[in-house]
């Protein structure tokens, strides 16, 4: 919500008030006394470490060294007052107040808490208030409508609640206001439409308004930006909007805005970026669009707009950034798309565009995404594609385009995914060689499902980063070359349905990092390699329907994770391994190989010799001699004894509190005491356990009811280790309506607990599968799902520093007696800091829930926000389907997603499959494809395809809305 424009805004008044001269008829009040009021303020802080320099015995150089003051030079009166960024908690004293000059107020980015209940009309000089991103829970404060001189407003990024009062549009003077990122509800006053000095004007961001942008919005016609994104405004665009000359930027996107967009706005000649997506606008886009000559950005994907996409915006000299898609537009791609040279983004996905794909799209070299995918277009691809060295993303399979893949295509040097599936495409792969000082970066490459012929080029190897290769369902010949095997990071490779023969190289055994390997329905021969054993993480093998010969090797049988395999309709020969893996294999993995034996469909003949020697050994298997295994039994069975003997003496002790004392640290105003929070912890108030720790139900004695985790296999000597304080701190901190708040940490040198808000409804996975299952009927599913949702996206995409769960499960969602959905269960989270971009971190070991984890996060040990991603993707399947993740499908091994596959073949219309039993026979089914829909994008196996949770909360908020997502 920051940009660079509003830090120059800032930088602005700073700049005035640092050399300007007080014109205050206020007496100047003397340093010492000024001192002291800064002083004061500063004991209300939790966190003062960056303020050493606000000390009473050094008041009279406040104005030269104490952090964060400017004076005014005439008369030493502290006019700005600057701690922003500082990450500071507690609440702000309104002894603010008592600095009757001062003009210049930020306290941004910091946790401040609290209310704001200041005696404003002291602060006659304030100019600039801001206190953006903070902890503040209160409804607006009437005050700052008092400030006679405040041009600059920002009260965003807060919990601040109720209604914005219609006085707000009394304060004339402002220049700046921001009031979103807070839980506002309500209309939006129409008053504001009376601050005709705004030129900033930001309201959007989880607010949750009522009613239609006001008309009088018009009337602001010093507006530069206006910001009105995801706040749930309904009904059409006013027209009026259209007087807003000197507008750059409009934001409206994620919304329920519906009707066809006003012409008006084509007359905004000044807008640079106009985003207006995911509403239900409908209609075509306007002719007066032409007018918007300044254009950079737009986007109106996620509506129902159709009509052709106007030729017009070939004309736009500096659009940069072009997004249509999930519309109805019909007709072709403009011919002269791009000619501005300066497109550098560019997606019209799941439209009934047809026609041939533009060669102006990449005429000025800047063209980075380009995704047509979903449509009706043919012809061949342009060979320029082939010299678009800027690439990056090239999304454009699903059409029906043909002739061959552009020579250089394959190995432009910023291409990182590559998709062309399921079109008609034929011809060779080119061969290429790369050198050193041009790496490819491709990570995904998908050509599966068309008509390519010929044999593997060997530069097929010079693709390092390369993760996914999907090939199958083409006509390739010839062998498989052994150059394969120099891609290291490869996960998926699939070959399957094409004509390769030869035999499998060995060198595939070098793919160290393959999880899925599919080599089906070709014409290999010769034995399987011994060398796939080396590849220790392999889940899924399948080499069904080739002439592949002699022995199955056992060594496959030491891949402990490979749960499936399938070496059906070959001609292997002998018996199958009775070792490792092979037992859980299923028969049918191995009919149709008539040499083959020892599966339950063929089994093997034993000798009567082998009969006769089982007989003899009493049917056990050589091993251990029985004498010795009684030994071993009762020698188990002696310290079994002494291990519950220490552990009945232990409990006996208790805890230790005289000893061993206890340090309470509160996140939130408390009224009780370690005393009391130990009181909860005895077996009799147990009401959960889990991985991370056991669970216990407690009352206050003020009457306040809290959960107490007692965290397990880090309480040795953690209380005092920095590391896991300084994490559960800013845990403490984090204020959001959707997730748990952490009230306490207790501690001693032994022991950790965490005081939670008590959530009266129990966890999610209770309601569902537990003695309640079914309890939750279909609106609060859907309700439950969007505001853990929005838990989830706020960890990810908001808060400081950014955070993944790392256990996100239906257990982890708490309800509270509304049944309102709040995330839980951080004893796993892992921060994201901002200096690493987001980037996934390599973990030690796997941690999370079973069949809640996502694949890469499973084999690769990877773990990034796309990992929470899959598995709240999980969580929506046991929403829809009210069956546990693991266990409730009949097979061994096979999971919710899996199951999910299987029954529906990813078509949202099968959703009545699937849907669970207990539910009212009258869902809305729209709704429910809808779920399935947003279910299915998170459980995708890369975790590239998959959507942010950012982007999960906009598709969730579309199930009340049918028809707008199409699979």
């Amino acid at each position: 919500m920051d940009t660079p424009s509003f830090t120059f805004v800032l930088y602005t008044l700073f700049l005035t008030l640092s050399v300007s001269v007080s014109s205050s008829s206020s007496l100047p009040m003397s340093l010492k006394t000024q001192a002291s009021i800064l002083v004061s303020l500063k004991q209300d802080f939790e966190s003062k470490t960056s303020l050493k320099s606000w000390n009473i015995s050094n008041y009279m150089s406040l104005c030269t060294t104490w952090y964060g003051i400017q004076c005014d030079t005439n008369n030493s009166s502290v006019v700005s007052l600057d701690i922003s960024n500082l990450n500071v908690s507690g609440t702000f004293s309104s002894s603010i107040t008592k600095l009757s000059n001062l003009r210049f107020l930020n306290i941004s980015n910091n946790m401040f808490n609290g209310n704001l209940s200041w005696k404003f009309s002291h602060l006659k000089e304030l100019e600039v208030l801001d206190a953006y991103n903070n902890e503040f829970n209160c409804s607006l404060p009437l005050g700052v409508t008092e400030l006679p001189k405040l041009k600059y407003l920002n009260f965003g990024g807060n919990f601040f609640y109720g209604e914005i009062p219609s006085k707000y549009g009394n304060m004339l003077q402002l220049n700046y206001l921001s009031l979103a990122g807070n839980d506002l509800r309500g209309f939006i006053p129409f008053e504001l439409g009376n601050l005709t000095n705004l030129t900033h004007l930001l309201l959007g961001y989880y607010n949750e308004f009522d009613g239609e942008i006001p008309p009088h919005f018009g009337n602001l016609v010093n507006l530069v930006h206006l910001d009105l994104a995801n706040c749930g405004l309904k009904g059409s665009i006013p027209h009026e909007l259209g007087k807003l000359y000197k507008l750059d930027t409009l934001f409206l996107q994620t919304n329920q805005l519906n009707g066809s967009i006003p012409p008006q706005l084509g007359n905004l000649s000044s807008l640079k970026s106009l985003d207006m997506s995911n509403n239900e606008l409908n209609g075509n886009i306007p002719n007066e669009f032409s007018n918007l000559r300044e254009l950079t950005l737009l986007n109106l994907f996620i509506n129902k707009l159709y009509g052709e996409i106007p030729s017009f915006f070939s004309e736009l000299p500096n659009l940069e950034v072009l997004k249509l898609w999930q519309n109805n537009f019909t007709g072709s791609i403009p011919s002269k798309l791009g000619k501005n040279g300066k497109l550098s983004e560019l997606d019209l996905s799941t439209n009934k565009l047809t026609g041939l794909v533009p060669k102006s799209l990449c005429l000025g070299k800047r063209l980075k995404i380009l995704i047509l995918l979903n449509n009706f277009l043919f012809g061949s691809l342009p060979n320029e594609f082939g010299q678009c060295y800027t690439l990056q993303r090239v999304r454009l399979g699903q059409n029906y385009l043909t002739g061959s893949i552009p020579k250089g295509f394959l190995y432009l040097p910023q291409l990182s995914l590559l998709e062309l599936q399921n079109n008609l495409l034929g011809g060779f792969l080119p061969q290429q060689e790369i050198t050193n000082t041009n790496t490819s970066k491709l990570g995904e490459i998908n050509l599966s499902n068309n008509r390519l012929s010929g044999s593997l080029p060997n530069s097929i190897g010079n693709f390092p980063n390369l993760q996914i290769l999907l090939l199958h369902g083409n006509r390739f010949s010839g062998e498989i070359p052994s150059d394969i095997g120099k891609l290291k990071n490869i996960l998926r490779l699939d070959m399957s349905f094409n004509n390769f023969s030869g035999t499998i190289p060995i060198e595939i055994g070098k793919c160290s990092s393959l999880t899925f390997l599919d080599l089906s329905q070709n014409k290999l021969s010769g034995p399987i390699p011994i060398q796939v054993s080396q590849i220790h993480i392999l889940n899924y093998l399948n080499v069904s329907w080739n002439y592949l010969n002699q022995t199955l090797p056992k060594e496959l049988g030491s891949i402990k994770g490979l749960t499936s395999a399938d070496f059906s309709h070959n001609d292997f020969s002998g018996s199958v391994p009775e070792i490792g893996q092979f037992s859980v294999f299923n028969s049918t993995s191995f009919v149709g190989n008539p040499k083959l034996c020892g599966y339950d469909l063929n089994p093997c003949n034993k000798s009567s010799s082998e009969t006769l020697e089982s007989q003899k050994n009493g049917g056990e298997k050589p091993g251990i001699p029985a004498k010795y295994k009684l030994l071993f039994a009762l020698a188990l069975l002696v310290c079994s004894l002494v291990f519950a003997t220490f552990a009945i003496m232990k409990g006996r002790k208790g805890i230790k509190r005289d000893s061993n004392p206890w340090k309470l640290t509160a996140f939130q105003k408390i009224e009780y005491g370690s005393e009391d929070i130990l009181g909860c912890v005895k077996e009799s108030n147990i009401i959960g356990r889990g991985g991370a720790g056991v669970v216990y139900g407690g009352t206050m004695p003020n009457g306040e009811k809290v959960a107490v985790k007692k965290l397990l296999g880090i309480n040795k000597g953690c209380s005092y280790d920095n590391g896991l304080s300084a994490e559960i701190k800013t845990l403490g901190r984090i204020r959001h309506r959707y997730i748990v708040k952490l009230l306490a940490f207790c501690s001693n040198r032994d022991t950790n607990l965490l005081v939670y808000e008590y959530m009266t409804n129990g966890s999610l996975g209770e309601v569902l599968h537990g003695k309640r299952g079914g309890f939750l009927e279909w609106d609060v599913r859907v309700k439950i799902a969007t505001e853990a949702a929005k838990g989830l996206c706020y960890l990810h995409h908001d808060c400081c520093p950014l955070i993944v769960h790392r256990d996100v499960k239906s257990n982890n969602i708490l309800l509270n007696s509304e049944f309102e959905a709040h995330v839980a269960d951080f004893g796993l989270a892992k921060f994201l800091l901002q200096d690493t971009g987001g980037t996934s971190e390599c973990m030690s070991s796997i941690v999370g829930s079973y069949g809640y984890i996502a694949p890469e996060y499973a084999y690769t040990l990877k773990v990034d926000e796309k990992s929470d991603v899959y598995s709240f993707g999980v969580v929506l399947l046991e929403l829809l389907t009210g069956r546990r993740p693991v266990g409730d499908f009949g097979e061994e091994g096979m999971d919710i997603v899996q199951w999910t596959k299987l029954k529906t073949d990813w078509n949202k219309e099968s959703v009545v499959k699937i849907l669970d039993g207990r539910l009212h026979n009258n869902i809305p089914l729209d709704e429910a494809m809808q779920l399935f829909f947003v279910a299915m994008c998170c459980v995708e196996e890369q975790s590239v395809e998959r959507p942010t949770m950012r982007e999960v909360v906009e598709m969730l908020g579309q199930v009340k809305q049918p028809n707008i997502f199409q699979v």
